[in-house]
This record gives C-alpha cells, structure tokens and sequence, in this order.
C-alpha cells in the first residue's frame, strides 16, 4: 500500500504538478483490498484526480468479479467523486488467443476482445443502473466492435430473457446504460469513425498510444487531419478534446 501511494504522489505532485494541466494524473489503487481501494480513491479524488486504473477482467487476477458486490464501496467512491474507472488492454494480466501456439499477429488483432467482454460484464451488471454516475474508460479498446456488441446485447435482453433473466436486473436495453458512461479510446479505427453515430459521438476519444508500435506518432496531426476529413469541427472537437473534458470533468474552456 505504501508503494502504491508513494506512486500516487509522485504522479500528482511531481509529474502532473509542475505541468500546468499539460499532463492528467491516472492513479493506481490496491487491487487486493477494496475498502483500501476506495481509501486511496477517495484521498486523490480530494486533490483533483479524476481517474484511477482498474482491470477490465478482474476474475483473471483472482480476484472477485464486478458482479459479486465486492467492489462496491469502490464504485460507491467514484460514483460520488466524479473518478472514472479506466480500463487498459491487458490490464487484466491476459491477452486473447485462438489457439495456444498462434501467431504473434493473432493476439495483436484480438487485442480489443477483453474490453467487449468486459463491457458486456458491465452493460448486463446492473452497477451502472445502481451507481447512476458511474463512468468506465477502454483505453486502447478501440471503437469499431461497439455497435455490433450493442446490438447483440439489446437482442439477447429482449428475446433471450425468458430464460436468462436479464430483466429482472436491467430493466432497459444495455444500450441504455452505455450512453454517455461508457467511452471507447481509440489510436487508428476507421471503422468505427464510419460509425459514429452507433457508436456515439459523445463516447470516444482520440489516443496517440505514444510509444507503443501501434502509435500514429510523429505523424499524428497528419494522421488525425486525414481521419476526421469530412467530419466537421463540432465532431473533431469531442473527439479530440471535448469528449475527454467531459469525461474526466476537468476546468478547462
């Protein structure tokens, strides 16, 4: 614990601090104690912190899934706090695979099947109906599976119930509970952008994955000019900016 909020301080003090607002301080908790957990959220969110990091699959780690209730006095603080939960690829500590021995490439393209999974967990859980300013963050999740995963949620709800029972916990489509708490993060997804009206305009942002391989820099002015041609300045903005104010419920004009 003490290491875990050694990092904290040197994230918002020392990295974040001098920066002027120009860096955005993502903080770790103490995955293996929840009411720590919620302690050290409830301490950052006190000094402006807006986001902490959180597996999108816990059950890999070992640990209780976001079903159990286990995580409640967690979500409770965020709900409260403004903090959203953000979720990186592979923070769940395993990537997507087809077959043991496959390709390298394989798990590169399956990278965004743990974020779908872990949205589905969240859409069907009832703990965005029950925590009603909750908000989840799919960094590196990209964009372009959402619709389809929406689609198939809201046709599972509706024409699967008499035996799975979704209504009883969500009494609207997941779709529902997506909207406006739910936002995609994104480096190169050209299909998703071609879909932004399922996709939701006001739930993606931009990333440049600066310095991982997938990452459009130097290039990602150039890069970003290209992808939102034909989109006017409203979109750009929520998609590169705004969307991420709003989310992360920062000062800025």
């Amino acid at each position: 614990l003490a290491c875990v909020r050694a990092y904290n301080d040197w994230m918002v003090e020392e990295w974040c601090g001098p920066s002027g607002g120009m860096n955005i301080p993502l903080c770790l908790i103490p995955l293996w104690d929840v009411e720590a957990a919620a302690a050290e959220t409830q301490r950052n969110a006190d000094r402006g912190v807006r986001a902490i990091c959180f597996s999108e699959l816990p059950h890999h780690l070992k640990l209780p899934t976001i079903h159990t209730g286990y995580w409640d006095p967690l979500l409770r603080v965020c709900n409260d706090t403004g903090v959203t939960i953000c979720m990186h690829i592979g923070s769940s500590s395993t990537s997507p695979a087809a077959s043991p021995d496959a390709p390298a490439g394989v798990g590169g393209t399956l990278a965004f099947n743990n974020s779908m999974a872990s949205m589905a967990d969240w859409l069907f859980s009832a703990k965005l109906i029950e925590f009603p300013k909750l908000k989840l963050a799919y960094s590196e999740g990209q964009i372009g599976w959402i619709p389809y995963a929406l689609e198939r949620a809201d046709t599972v709800w509706e024409q699967h119930d008499s035996w799975q029972h979704s209504k009883e916990r969500i009494p609207e489509p997941p779709s529902t509970y997506y909207y406006g708490r739910i936002y995609g993060c994104f480096t190169a997804d050209h299909h998703g952008l071609h879909s932004l009206e399922e996709v939701g305009p006001d739930n993606i942002c931009f990333e440049t994955d600066y310095p991982h391989t997938d990452t459009t820099w130097p290039d990602s002015k150039q890069y970003v000019e290209k992808l939102l041609s034909g989109f006017d300045d409203e979109i750009a903005y929520k998609v590169l900016r705004g969307n991420a104010i709003k989310m992360l419920e920062l000062d800025r004009t």
